[in-house]
C-alpha cells in the first residue's frame, strides 16, 4: 500500500499524529510518506503558516481564542470561508503530486489539508481514498466544510458533536488519536531513568509547554518551588522551539541541580515513562499520549479553543486533574497525585478511555480500505 499523510505544522501535535500513523503503516510493510502540502510551494510557505499560528500562540493565546471562535462562527454561514478558498489554491499542486507519485490512501491529520482535497473533488480532480483524522477532542471549525471518505473521531461520545456539524454518520469511524506505540509499550520506569540519566530513585514532574514552549511555565516553576526542597524532587522543564524562554529560564535556575532545562526532545516516550506526573496544556497528542503511558496528569494553561474542549474530555473523565490559578492551585494538585490511591484510580480511568492503539487502528482502516 502507498499511503501519504497530509500534515501541517500548526503545533507539533498534528505533526505527531502523523508520524505515529505513518509508523504503524511502515510496521505492517506498507510506505507511508509525510507531507507538509504547502512545502510543494516551497518550505518558506510551509514554515510561514506554522510560524504565524506558534507565534500567535507564544504572544497571545487570548487572540487565538478569538480567532477560534470566528472559525467556529461561520458554521452558521450559508457560504465557504475564505480559508476553504485559499487552501483551494494548492489543489492543482497536490493534483500534479498525485499524478506523479502512486497513492492508494490519503490520510489528513489536519482540517487545511482535508479542505484542499475537498476542494479537488468538487471541481473534477481525482483524489484517492481519503481519511480525516481527528487529533482535537472537538469537532474543530473547518471541518463542515470538508467531504472527505472517511472521518476517524476519537470517542463515541463526539459522534452526535460531529453530525452536527455535517458529518455524514456513515462516514464516522470511531477510534483513537495515534501515537507511537513506544508510549504504551516502551521501557519501563526504571530502565527510562537509565537511558535518560536520571536519579533512579527520586520523584520527577515534568513541566511542559508543548513544541511551541507556550503557557505559564515561569509562574508553574515559581509554585512547585515547595516542592523541590527535598533533595529527591526534579523538575523537568520542556521548553519546545520557544529559545527566548529557554534562554530565560537558563539565566534563573540554570546552575539549579532541581530544576533540568530542556528544549525539544525527540524522546517523549521515554520521558513520559520515566517521570511520575505530567504538568502541562492539554493539547490533543499530548494528553492521548499522557494517557497512553498511564502518568497522572494535571493541565495548565489551556489555549482558548480545542484545548478547552480537550481538558473537559480528559478531567470529566478522570484521567485528569486541571487547574486555573497555576499560582494557588498547582502544588495542591500535585500533592494530591502524590496520593497512590489518587494516582492509581487515574491510571485506572486513562486506561478505561485510552487504549494507546489509535495508530494500529487507522492502518486497519487503511488496509480495509485498499483491499
Amino acid at each position: 500500500m502507498e499511503a501519504l499523510i497530509l500534515t501541517c505544522s500548526t503545533g507539533g501535535g498534528h505533526n505527531a499524529a502523523a508520524y505515529a500513523a505513518a509508523e504503524a503503516l511502515s510496521l505492517r510493510g506498507h510506505n507511508a510518506r509525510v507531507l507538509d502540502p504547502y512545502s510543494l510551494v516551497g518550505e518558506k510557505l510551509a514554515k510561514a503558516v506554522g510560524g504565524t499560528y506558534v507565534r500567535m500562540v507564544q504572544i497571545s493565546p487570548k487572540l487565538f481564542g478569538v480567532v477560534y471562535k470566528l472559525g467556529d462562527a461561520y458554521r452558521r454561514l450559508p457560504v465557504k470561508s475564505p480559508v476553504y478558498a485559499i487552501n483551494g489554491g494548492m489543489a492543482r499542486r497536490l493534483e500534479k503530486y498525485f499524478d506523479e507519485n502512486k497513492t492508494d490512501v490519503v490520510l489528513c491529520t489536519h482540517v487545511f489539508a482535508a479542505e484542499m482535497l475537498t476542494y479537488m473533488k468538487k471541481h473534477g480532480m481525482n483524489v484517492p481514498k481519503s481519511v480525516f483524522i481527528a487529533t482535537d477532542y472537538t469537532c474543530v471549525p473547518f471541518t463542515e466544510e470538508t467531504g472527505l471518505d472517511y472521518y476517524v473521531v476519537p470517542s463515541r461520545d463526539l459522534n452526535d458533536e460531529y453530525i452536527r456539524c455535517g458529518v455524514p454518520e456513515e462516514k464516522i469511524v470511531i477510534g483513537e488519536i495515534p501515537v507511537k506505540r513506544a508510549f504504551r509499550e516502551g521501557l519501563s520506569k526504571t530502565e527510562a531513568r537509565k537511558a535518560l540519566g536520571l536519579a533512579p530513585k527520586s520523584e520527577y514532574i515534568i513541566l511542559s509547554g508543548g513544541s511551541m514552549g507556550a503557557g505559564k511555565l515561569r509562574t508553574a516553576i515559581k509554585a512547585l518551588e515547595p516542592y523541590l526542597e527535598p533533595e529527591d524532587k526534579r523538575l523537568i522543564v520542556l521548553c519546545g522551539n520557544n529559545g527566548g524562554l529557554y534562554e530565560s529560564l537558563c539565566e534563573s535556575y540554570g546552575e539549579s541541580e532541581r530544576v533540568i532545562l530542556l528544549q525539544s526532545t525527540n524522546d517523549m516516550p521515554s520521558y513520559l515513562r520515566a517521570c511520575d506526573i505530567f504538568v502541562g496544556k492539554p493539547g490533543g497528542l499530548s494528553s492521548t499520549e499522557c494517557a497512553s503511558a498511564r502518568v497522572p496528569t494535571v493541565f495548565i494553561s489551556p489555549i482558548p479553543g480545542c484545548e478547552t474542549y480537550n481538558c473537559k474530555f480528559f478531567v470529566g473523565r478522570g484521567m485528569a486533574l486541571s487547574v486555573r490559578s497555576v499560582k494557588h492551585r498547582l502544588l495542591p494538585a500535585i500533592r494530591r497525585l502524590e496520593s497512590e490511591t489518587a494516582a492509581a484510580k487515574m491510571r485506572r480511568q486513562q486506561e478505561k478511555y485510552i487504549t494507546g492503539l489509535g495508530a494500529e487502528e487507522i492502518a486497519d482502516l487503511c488496509e480495509k480500505i485498499c483491499d
